[in-house]
This record gives structure tokens, C-alpha cells and sequence, in this order.
């Protein structure tokens, strides 16, 4: 086991996150701005045959919401996320099998991916600009947030039985049943928790699908660049750490 400080791999974390943001910007600005485009005109369009005046421009232009706004907003994300995950790295790393730092960078990623993003992707899924009421905002967000905290929870309930299981039932096994364990919890979860559907009657159901897979994407492009840049970083820092013990040789 190597003595290398979490501070190192916590800075290497946010490192690999802000590495990580700038890949995910370029994808959102590529492949999710133009559906954001297309959501706002949609929106603008109906208030405009309502009869509603929106006033004056707003304080920030959407040219600079595009690009700047964006890329800030992305890459604070990333270089957080970063940080999160390279703290659960450091708990992990020797603890879930003897696996080196770049594969326990790619499975804590993955859980990380899994449990943040898709579980509650799959319950509230994002929705464009012009769809969900201003007015449950709050509740919308809080809902999220609480299926975001209860997939993580269940996870880790999971890896918990797996490990405890696992002496009787073998690695395989244990890890199988903790993995059917987290399914059925998550879609009892589902089950329990209130639906939300917003959706405007009249509104492109294509477009919609189009901006759920682009906000896919985009998270799935973060996740994956933080993971192999991430592992690289990891095992660099890793690496040399332990080197001096090896090389340290008894003398006859």
C-alpha cells in the first residue's frame, strides 16, 4: 500500500476535472447549444402569439451565455467533480481488489457515472428551455437531488453487501447479487418516488429526445476524460512514490 497524500491526488483530481470540463464544453457547444437555440425560439414564438411582452434584453446576451457563461459554468463543474471523485478514489484505491491506479480510477469513474449521472437521468431526465413550470422549479430541483443522493446511498449499500457476502458466495457471485440488490433498490426507488412531466402538449417530442441525448453526452464526455486523464495523473504520482521502496535493496 502506498503512503502517497490524498492533497496530491485531490489536486490531480481537480486537475484531470478541469481537463475533463473543457472536453464536455466542447461537445455542449457543438452538439447542445444549438438545441437550447432551437428550445428558446420555440418559446419565444408561443409568447409571442400570447400576446407577451418580455421587456427589455436581458442583463447577459445569449451569445455570452453560449460561450463564456458556459464554459465557466462547465468547467467549476468539472474541476468539482473532479475533486469528489478523487476523494472516493482515495478511500477505494486497495480496498475494492488489487487492481492498480488506473483501473480504480476507471471503476470508481464508472460507479461515480452510474450513480450521479444515469440513475437520475433515467428518473428526471433534463428538459430544454419553454418546458416545466418556473413555479415547482424548487421542487424539481430538490427531487433530483434527493434521487442523486439516494443512488449513491444505494450503491453504496450495494458494495457493502457485495463485501459481505462475498466470503460465502465468492467475488463473482457476491458481486452479482449486489448488483441485482442496487437494481431492484433503485427501481423501487423510481416506483416511490412522484413522476414529473411538464412537457407543453404542443412540443417537439423529437427535439426534446435531441436535448436529453446531447445533456447524455455531454456527461458521459466529462466522465470518461476525467477517467483516463484522471488515471494517467494517478499512477504518475503513484508510481514514483512507491519506486524508492522497491529499489531499496538489502545489502549482504
Amino acid at each position: 500500500m502506498n503512503t502517497i497524500s490524498p492533497r496530491v491526488l485531490l489536486l490531480r483530481g481537480m486537475l484531470a476535472g478541469l481537463l475533463a470540463g473543457a472536453a464536455a464544453f466542447l461537445v455542449a457547444y457543438l452538439i447542445g447549444e444549438s438545441k437550447v437555440d432551437a428550445a428558446i425560439a420555440i418559446e419565444e414564438a408561443g409568447a409571442a402569439l400570447g400576446g407577451h411582452d418580455h421587456g427589455d434584453e436581458p442583463p447577459v446576451s445569449r451569445a455570452l451565455q453560449a460561450t463564456a457563461g458556459l464554459g465557466t459554468g462547465v468547467l467549476l463543474y468539472g474541476v468539482a467533480l473532479g475533486g469528489i471523485a478523487a476523494l472516493v478514489f482515495c478511500f477505494a484505491l486497495g480496498r475494492i481488489g488489487r487492481f492498480g491506479p488506473r483501473a480504480t480510477a476507471a471503476l470508481v469513474t464508472g460507479a461515480l457515472f452510474v450513480t450521479v449521472t444515469l440513475v437520475p437521468f433515467f428518473k428526471y431526465p433534463a428538459n430544454p428551455p419553454a418546458v416545466g413550470d418556473p413555479d415547482t422549479a424548487a421542487r424539481r430541483t430538490a427531487l433530483y437531488l434527493l434521487m442523486i443522493a439516494l443512488s449513491v446511498l444505494l450503491a453504496a449499500g450495494a458494495l457493502i453487501l457485495g463485501r459481505r457476502l462475498a466470503p460465502g458466495l465468492g467475488n463473482w457471485n457476491a458481486s452479482i447479487v449486489a448488483s441485482l440488490a442496487f437494481v431492484v433498490a433503485v427501481g423501487l426507488s423510481y416506483a416511490l418516488l412522484p413522476g414529473i412531466n411538464e412537457v407543453p402538449a404542443d412540443f417537439p417530442a423529437a427535439l426534446i429526445w435531441q436535448f436529453r441525448l446531447a445533456s447524455l453526452a455531454i456527461q458521459a464526455t466529462l466522465w470518461a476524460a476525467f477517467g483516463l486523464a484522471f488515471g494517467f495523473l494517478a499512477e504518475r504520482a503513484i508510481a514514483p512514490a512507491a519506486a524508492p521502496k522497491e529499489a531499496v535493496q538489502p545489502t549482504s
